[in-house]
């Protein structure tokens, strides 16, 4: 008896030996496939990225150099301002001539990575020329909105080349829109997170983070190497977090979120506006380079024209007032409504910079601090990134005392509600509840 419940036991113990061994087996062939796939893909991406990068970056630091240059060419020659119209006329002509009769600008990146809407290869070397015209000829707009519809027109041009799929395409695409952006600011981190976090509100697109990064980073090198340097601002005093310093900072943040608001609706009002009462898109560019110049000519010395850096460094210096942020939104409202080229996004932090510096000392704050809580308040209000946001306060200011400029963000992202730059960008969760709501921004 003893012998058989021995042998019995070796049978069965056998078997399950067998089977825990070939269960270990296939863990392991599962292991080493993902692990093989996983180090393939990456593999793939760092090829894809770096030649993303490389491309954008060569073409954001020739962007960027073009934009000095004719802003260098306007300041010395007022005179040219004048002629704003007649460029305004040439634009039309060049978008007509090669069959683009509806810009969308950014809103069309942003549609080819939702509903995959073709993009033509000619919209980079026409954003490019349009925007270059704009600044040289003294149009109120920045060029923010530029690089990212060209960034994000060669990464579809590449993905296109290399015959890759729908989604590939979509990453390679806020791959250029990353790289450009470095290209142009020099914020890597800033770029990479926003391209990735304004595609659809609530909601990352984790799988582009390696891509966007490596692209950013390489870009970010060739523009060094080409000697374009970062924009930095110093902010010496930040006040110690309280109570009543926070609330100061609430206040100030809410009102930035409302001035959010009011820019992106003179945005988009000016654009239906000159729509409505000019159906042809000639006349419509003339008048409102008409107006805009007139009011260069008058005012005299170019303030406002081009992208308006130079409010934002004298907000942080506390050279600002109430009336330097009314009269740059207005301007860019009517520059980019009547159809001359650039973006929206480096206006806005223009006018939160001013706005801040000006509204500070009334709430008992620096004027500096006031400027960076502004610009960080409207850059997030717009685009509805309030982690990007942070990330800039970060590269712009330094990445101490960070709280403040969370707390602004945060504020501002809740009080810009569903009003955003970009119509085509998707707010899938609410700002307010844990619930998917699906919307546009408007």
């Amino acid at each position: 008896m003893k012998n058989i419940l021995v042998k019995l036991f070796s049978q069965v113990y056998g078997k399950n030996q067998h089977a825990r061994q070939d269960a270990l087996k296939d863990e392991l062939i599962h292991d080493f496939s993902s692990g093989t796939e996983y180090t393939l893909q990456f593999l793939k991406w760092l090829a894809l990225a770096s030649l993303s990068g490389t491309v954008c970056g060569l073409l954001g630091t020739f962007f960027y150099s073009s934009i000095e240059e004719v802003t260098s060419f306007r300041l010395t020659h007022p005179y040219i301002t004048l002629f704003l119209p007649i460029s305004g006329l040439i634009i039309v002509f060049i978008y007509k001539r090669l069959g683009v009769y509806n810009d969308k600008g950014t809103n069309l990146v942003l549609d080819s990575i939702h509903s995959h809407e073709q993009i033509p290869d000619v919209m980079a070397p026409l954003i490019y020329a349009g925007t270059v015209l704009t600044h040289l000829f003294g149009g109120s707009s920045g060029r923010e909105g530029a690089a990212l519809q060209m960034g994000g027109c060669i990464g579809v041009f590449l993905g296109k080349k290399l015959k890759m799929d729908e989604k590939d395409i979509n990453v390679l695409t806020m791959c250029g829109m990353s790289a450009v952006f470095t290209a142009m600011f020099g914020t890597p981190i800033t770029a990479t997170v926003f391209s990735m976090e304004v595609i659809s509100v609530g909601m990352f697109h984790y799988s582009a983070f390696v891509p966007c990064i490596i692209a950013s980073t390489i870009s970010l090198g060739i523009s060094g190497f080409f000697g374009i340097g970062r924009e930095t601002f110093t902010i010496l005093r930040i006040p110690e977090l309280s109570i009543v310093n926070n609330c100061r900072i609430i206040v100030l943040s809410i009102t930035c979120g409302l001035i959010a608001i009011i820019f992106c609706k003179c945005i988009h009002s000016a654009h239906k506006i000159y729509s409505r009462i000019f159906s042809n898109n000639y006349l419509k560019i003339f008048i409102g380079g008409t107006i805009v110049s007139a009011f260069t000519f008058i005012e005299g010395s170019q303030y406002y024209s081009g992208s308006g850096f130079n409010i934002v460094r004298d907000a942080f210096n506390g050279h600002t007032g109430i009336e330097i942020f009314i009269v740059k939104l207005l301007l860019t409202a009517l520059t980019l409504g009547a159809g001359f080229k650039g973006g929206e996004i480096v206006p806005a932090l223009c006018i939160g910079a001013s706005f801040g510096s000006a509204i500070a000392p009334i709430l008992g704050l620096e004027p500096a601090f006031g400027a960076g809580i502004g610009l960080v308040c409207l850059f997030c209000g717009v685009v509805n990134c309030p982690i990007a946001a942070i990330l800039l306060a970060m590269e712009l200011f330094g990445q101490h005392h960070l709280v403040p400029f969370a707390i602004a963000s945060g504020v501002s992202y809740v009080f810009s509600g569903c009003f955003g730059l970009y119509d085509s960008q998707k707010i899938l969760y609410s700002k307010l509840h844990a619930q998917y709501i699906n919307t546009h921004s408007h």
